[in-house]
């Protein structure tokens, strides 16, 4: 097949996340099966305009506010009649590509007929908008998303949870065009679960890992890690991820005039080394966001033996099966969170069957299950 995706970010861009790892596991993927693919994304400072990664084309164009204008421009122009599916991934805004690559469309103009049309969306953001966004642009982005997701609604969806997929039924899509692929990680699991407990940190260590930014509500980790701190004397607390805007420099100056400033430490965005160095040395991550596609770091995490605490949110909860691999809060607040980090760390035995089963779950959670299931429905 010829494959066009639409996204607005690619793995190199400065603002990529889970999404774009999943994205461009399965193009990689795509192209080794014997399909073109083209990715067509927003630009960003320093970005080549058009490079070859893995064997498929990335095309970027425009800036995260104009991209959609301009791939339907750049598709009018230049791909009308080349792809047999197009890949329109919501990520936050549609690119609505079904009014422009499907017949009929007043739209689509000339070309060889119907093109396949699919959506891929991680997550949907309605409450994401008043987090990420500024007033009045949060509520306009709150009131127009049931809108444009019924304009949508006819169309057959990959997502990767069913947090998500109960999301969509609300929505008006249907439960048979709706379909929940296994999500994976690009780090191997360890081998030898036991063989890793020396390299924990001597004194027990909570991970935050991820961009420092409104929707993840770092700050609730930092006030239970001050809570649980008072309980327990030897917790330290290490942060790793970009900084963002205000909500970055306000987690920031948290942090520096914390009474327990020297048990906290921020080592900013880290190496892929060091991701798995500080996955594998910590006792616990806790994720805290507002939403998620799937909890991708919680998984990540628990393939390096390190169980997760989280928020019980979208996503999140899709991550964690609740006393079994980790904990799901029952309350989505800084005390609960540090109720539970106490108790599970001053239970020797949950903490370690916790961890068995994050690890052996973690597992299963893999790209090549992924793409499997991903090739089988865009094949339908």
């Amino acid at each position: 097949m010829k494959i066009l995706w639409l996204t607005w970010k690619d793995r190199k861009n400065p603002l990529a996340g889970g999404a774009e790892l999943v994205n461009e596991s399965l193009a990689k993927r795509l192209v080794e099966d014997g399909n073109e693919l083209i990715l067509l994304v927003a630009g960003f400072q320093g970005a080549l305009n058009e490079e070859i990664i893995d064997g498929y084309k990335v095309i970027r164009l425009g800036n995260k506010w104009t991209v959609y204008w301009r791939a339907y421009k750049y598709y009018k122009k230049n791909l009308v009649g080349w792809p047999d599916l197009v890949i329109d991934e919501v990520n936050t805004i549609p690119f609505f590509a079904k009014f422009y690559v499907c017949s009929p469309s007043p739209l689509q103009g000339e070309g060889r007929g119907e093109v396949k049309n699919i959506l891929f969306i991680h997550q949907l953001c309605r409450e994401i908008w008043f987090y990420q966004m500024f007033f009045p642009l949060s509520l306009l982005g709150y009131l127009l998303e049931p809108v444009y997701l019924w304009l949508l609604s006819d169309r057959k969806v990959i997502t990767v949870s069913a947090s998500t997929k109960k999301d969509l039924l609300k929505y008006g899509f249907k439960d048979e065009n709706i379909k929940i692929i296994s999500e994976g990680i690009e780090i191997e699991p360890v081998k030898e679960l036991e063989s890793y407990e020396v390299i924990k940190y001597k004194d027990p260590t909570i991970l935050s890992l991820g961009a420092i930014k409104a929707m993840k509500r770092t700050d609730h980790i930092i006030k239970a890690f001050e809570i649980a701190k008072a309980v327990m004397p030897d917790l330290r607390l290490i942060i790793a991820g970009s900084s963002e805007g205000t909500y970055g420099a306000k987690v920031l100056k948290m942090m520096k005039v914390s009474a327990f400033a020297d048990s906290m430490e921020y080592l900013g965005k880290v190496s892929k080394e060091k991701k798995i160095e500080l996955l594998q040395k910590s006792h616990l991550i806790a994720v805290t966001s507002v939403k998620e596609g799937w909890g991708l770091v919680v998984t990540e995490a628990n393939s390096q033996g390190t169980p997760a605490i989280v928020y019980n949110v979208d996503g999140l909860r899709d991550a964690v099966m609740n006393n079994e691999t980790g904990l799901i809060c029952k309350e989505n607040t800084p005390e609960d969170l540090a109720v539970n980090i106490v108790n599970l760390l001053s239970d020797e035995e949950k903490y370690k069957s916790l961890r068995i089963n994050a690890w052996e779950w973690s597992k299963e959670i893999n790209f090549k299950n992924s793409y499997e299931e991903f090739i089988k429905f865009i094949k339908l």
